[in-house]
């Protein structure tokens, strides 16, 4: 919400539901507690990149809204917002969440981050003009996307995350 906020621009239609309440292949996708970029990546079987939408850093957080892309042609697989404690992180780490250009599950796991990922809410969003665009859909549709925080070993939070998922297409 801060984002929009932030753009002047109104929050697209939300609704908060439960895991059982996600249809497949969306279900599959989003109700676990892993990390998304490595589920994105082997159901479309294809690595992801980066495309940076809005970004800010306060101090020791770091904002940013985010297209996930497939390396192969560059399909949108998911639009993101994260609040990253940037200040948390090991270094190298930190360096690389700054570049913009790997998503940050795959860091994790690249970097052997040991750190917990917490879905907190399932959601059914109706696509604003901005997911619409981003996710280069003829009209605005129904979607459905997840709230999560991820933790270090401590329980101290490493990054809280919106994430939201086009119309399924396989790989």
């Amino acid at each position: 919400s801060e984002f929009y906020l932030r753009a002047k621009l109104p929050l697209p239609r939300i609704e908060m539901i439960t895991g059982e309440a996600v249809p497949e292949p969306y279900k599959s996708l989003l109700v676990h507690q892993n990390d998304m970029t490595p589920t994105l990546e082997a159901f479309y079987k294809s690595d992801i990149h980066l495309e940076i939408v809005s970004r800010e850093r306060r101090g020791d957080f770091y904002f940013r809204e985010v297209v996930l892309r497939l390396n192969r042609d560059e399909q949108p697989v998911e639009f993101g917002a994260s609040k990253l404690y940037v200040g948390r992180y090991p270094e190298e780490v930190r360096e690389l969440i700054l570049a913009e250009e790997i998503p940050l599950g795959r860091i994790l796991a690249d970097c052997g981050v040991k750190h917990r990922t917490e879905t907190r809410a399932f959601l059914r969003v109706e696509s604003d003009a901005l997911i619409t665009e981003k996710f280069e859909l003829a009209a605005p549709a129904v979607l459905y996307g997840r709230k999560a925080l991820i933790s270090d070993q401590q329980g101290r939070p490493l990054s809280e995350v919106v994430e939201i998922l086009p119309l399924a297409k396989s790989a």
